[in-house]
């Protein structure tokens, strides 16, 4: 449950000003700490804001407003009737997360606009300036001359000091999971980034100098800057059309089937633009601006949101080792009419209970099964509307047998709803799915959107598919279901006001590294920067078996070391972690395979010791209700040395360190295998000194040392 504590509160409602006239270029300034707003009014009556910090630009002058479809200059012509100022200090708890409590303080404006000429409509902008950075929405009040109306373009405009150092990915109507680029951003240019990713389903990128968000900057003076936006509901993902020479980033709403952005009713809102800015790259890990800028939970019953680590079949079918489908094609029938079996069927009930074994044995809390369902022969490729049925198994599934099964040793099952993009016919089946998932005593599910979206025309970032999958969110908390989704707009920390919709995919997952190129080793230090700013990404780390895995090359490897697969379950943040190998490869390494077990998914606190995006990250984290800590640190191409101080322990306690570490030799290409394990006594006082191979990482296991423990272990000295 959401307890919300407030530690202060006030709200000064202060009429600073009435009746300003439009020419007034006098700006109104909120600051808190480092972090200053600027809003003004120009002569020719449009609004704009600007920020600092530190009293260094982050962003210039800066254009706000829209163009509708009945009103092009819905931008320009306000004079400004008044503004409103709160202050607000409180802290919150989360159902779960990186932290126990969060807390929430910032500084509000609100400015209230009005057109000078008739139809003389209302436009409010909303300031919240953190002292990491600034939050703003557009808000449509109650008025005769503004009810329905369609935005055909929001003007935002996110004015930069530079040519900064950017991590980006193409604006994409349809994905997210492109590799990430690192380039000024006076050299954006999607165009052969989109040509020649093949390797991703569908790809929609019209706009050739557009880049999706988050988008993670620094400039040359030093500071970090993402660009991203909170709380989308009911409007289309925001892009970003990037102007090269002027160093310029303007908002570009994902548009639906006819080309409109967003449909709107007043009273309502958009989402918060949100701008986080610092001097240290930790400070925009550890930022929380997002998730204060999304409403708290309205679920008064949160106890059956459980965070977990599972196993589940489908490496096996990512790598070709098995199939989604029953049958390999969808008329491939005998004389009865029935599908005929093509004996590389990966979810049946025999393979099922070896990884429900394999679960119970290690302590592993849930077992995913994909391809479980009918419909997998032609699934893919065809924009068919009716696909799956999300309750009728394959013949060789016995979903009561597993359930029974299951149960017996503990474990719990997870559902798996792909819907090859079919939204209209997943939401026809929903109710059904959902009532069949708690008969059977699923918990969770997983779902996905491969292909083209279906209404034929939308977009997996436009406005329909954000409803859609705010309407999936809300029907699994009626049926008590947590959710993960894959191929979803990327989120914007809506697991505040949904706590039940723990994970998603949204990016270019481990996965990658079965079927494609891969990824390269700075690929999962920009990616806490990037794509998991707005929320948990279901990365399924964890591989073991680093060569020779896959059926589709022979000669593809992971793009990492085995060390930097265990750093993987701290650094990439998540409630929900698979160990997503094969059971055989963990048991081959069992030492190694002992902190997927001991790892947790839940935390208490979070310490960002060190980070540079493409270069380097080091987190530690609290285990939940207990005093254990544990380390993830992990480097790009390039070898280096983890400096990790221990001050967060508590002083005076000594401690027990299980190191998981790249191995002499270690090398992501050459030698990714090679990792060793070793155990110290630390306290508060010492610095850790890993070494981390190129491509590679370290875990480390911190516990309070028992008597036993201070006899047998070497106290910890810097190497």
């Amino acid at each position: 449950m959401m307890i919300l504590k407030k530690i202060s509160c006030y709200i000064l409602l202060v009429i600073l000003v009435s009746r300003v006239s439009a020419q007034s270029v006098n700006p109104v300034q909120v600051s808190i700490g480092k972090v200053k707003l600027d809003f003004v009014l120009d002569a020719n009556g449009t609004p704009a804001y600007a920020v600092q910090y530190n009293q260094q630009q982050v962003i210039t002058p800066s254009r706000l407003g829209f163009s509708l479809t009945d009103d092009s200059t819905f931008y320009k012509g306000f004079e400004l009737l008044h503004t409103s100022r709160r202050a607000v200090n409180e802290s919150w708890q989360p159902v779960w997360g990186e932290v126990n409590t969060i807390r929430n303080q910032y500084e509000e404006l609100t400015v209230v606009l009005r057109q000078r000429k008739a139809p003389n409509r209302l436009l409010n902008i909303v300031f919240r300036v953190f002292e990491e950075g600034v939050g703003f929405r557009y808000e449509f009040p109650l008025q005769p001359n503004l009810k329905y109306f369609i935005v055909a373009d929001e003007l935002t405009q996110f004015n930069l000091t530079g040519d900064h150092k950017t991590f980006w990915i193409p604006g994409d109507y349809d994905t997210n999971e492109y590799l990430y680029t690192t380039s000024p951003l006076s050299t954006i240019d999607n165009t052969s980034i989109v040509k020649s990713s093949t390797d991703i389903a569908v790809r929609t990128a019209p706009d050739r100098y557009a880049v999706q968000t988050p988008l993670m900057m620094k400039s040359k003076e030093g500071l970090y800057i993402n660009i991203h936006e909170a709380a989308l509901i009911n409007y289309p993902a925001m892009q970003l059309h990037v102007d090269r020479a002027r160093f310029s980033l303007s908002s570009s709403l994902v548009p639906d089937a006819t080309g409109n952005k967003a449909y709107l009713h007043a009273p309502g809102n958009t989402p918060w633009r949100t701008i986080i800015v610092s001097d240290k790259a930790a400070d925009v890990l550890a930022s929380k601006m997002i998730l204060n800028l999304n409403e708290p939970t309205t679920l008064t019953n949160t106890s059956w949101i459980k965070p977990m680590k599972f196993v589940g079949v489908w490496w096996e079918m990512q790598t070709a080792k098995a199939t989604w489908n029953y049958s390999n094609f969808p008329d491939s029938t005998d004389a009865n009419g029935k599908l005929i079996p093509n004996g590389t069927h990966g979810a049946n009930t025999a393979n099922v209970k070896k990884y429900i074994d394999f679960a119970a044995a290690n302590g592993i809390g849930g077992v995913l099964v994909e391809g479980w369902n009918t419909g997998w022969e032609d699934w893919f490729g065809n924009w068919k509307e009716n696909v799956f049925s999300f309750t009728t198994p394959y013949p060789d599934f016995d979903v009561r047998e597993i359930t029974r099964y299951a149960a017996s040793k503990g474990v719990t099952m997870i559902m798996h709803n792909e819907t090859s993009g079919s939204a209209t016919d997943y939401e026809r089946q929903l109710d059904t799915a959902y009532r069949f998932m708690s008969l059977m005593g699923y918990t969770s599910v997983k779902t996905g959107y491969v292909g083209k979206i279906i209404p034929r025309g939308e977009h997996h970032d436009g406005q329909w598919m954000v409803n859609h999958y705010d309407r999936v969110a809300r029907k699994a908390a009626e049926h008590q279901v947590a959710i993960d989704v894959h191929e979803p707009m990327r989120p914007t920390g809506q697991h505040r006001t949904w706590p039940n919709w723990m994970a998603s995919e949204a990016g270019r997952g481990n996965e990658y590294n079965a079927f494609s190129i891969g990824s390269p080793p700075e690929h999962e230090t920009i990616l806490p920067f990037t794509r998991l700013m707005g929320g948990p990404m279901d990365y399924t780390p964890g591989i073991f078996k680093m060569k020779g895995y896959t059926g589709y090359a022979p000669e593809r490897q992971m793009h990492t070391t085995l060390a930097k697969q265990l750093a993987l379950y701290v650094t990439m943040y998540s409630p929900l972690q698979m160990a997503a190998d094969l059971p055989e490869n963990y048991a081959a390494k069992p030492d190694a395979f002992q902190f997927i077990r001991d790892v947790p998914v839940d935390w208490d606190d979070t310490k960002i010791i060190e980070a540079e995006p493409g270069d380097y990250i080091s987190i530690a984290r609290k285990e939940k209700g207990k005093p254990n800590w544990f380390i993830g640190t992990i480097t790009d191409e390039n070898n280096r040395t983890a400096v990790l101080p221990l001050s967060f322990l508590d002083k005076g306690q000594q401690y027990v360190a299980v190191i998981y570490g790249d191995a002499p030799g270690a090398d992501w290409k050459s030698n990714p295998e090679a990792y060793r394990i070793e155990t110290f006594l630390v306290d508060s006082n010492n610095t850790l000194r890993l070494k981390l191979a190129a491509g590679g990482g370290a875990a480390v296991q911190v516990k309070p040392a028992s008597p036993t423990d201070l006899k047998q272990f070497k106290k910890y000295t810097s190497k």
